[in-house]
């Protein structure tokens, strides 16, 4: 996980994620990506010896439809935003958002394992 400012292009930030997944993870061949990224960053990805696959939505598409890897991504997410520090933007440094994405994922993992249910604010008053 690369943490960046709001301000850096995905293609950009994207280039940081590749660099580190590639030198912490060699079997790691395929990524797959939203249409945001340039073809900088796929050529970048092919360089470092990973297939980088657009999961792009369908011409003239409306509504919300669920698309191939791309669900997991949007899922994770949800999850991370029910620790309450990272609904919103509290933190300054991206290391301590970074810290504290861990310890939310931390968190989840250990929900499932003991199978403890996730606390929600819904239907609790």
């Amino acid at each position: 996980m690369v943490v960046t400012a709001a301000s850096v292009q995905d293609t950009n930030g994207g280039k940081t994620v590749i660099d580190a997944l590639a030198a912490g993870h060699r079997r790691l061949i395929r990524v797959w990506i939203d249409s945001g990224y340039k073809t900088q960053f796929i050529g970048h990805a092919a360089k470092a010896g990973i297939t980088a696959d657009v999961v792009a939505k369908e011409p003239g598409q409306k509504g919300f439809i669920v698309y191939p890897r791309r669900w997991v991504v949007e899922r994770t997410l949800g999850w991370i935003m029910m620790h309450r520090r990272l609904a919103r933007d509290y933190e300054t440094v991206p290391a301590s958002s970074e810290a504290m994405i861990y310890l939310a994922s931390i968190d989840n993992l250990t929900r499932r394992i003991t199978n403890e249910t996730t606390p929600t604010w819904r239907g609790t008053y």
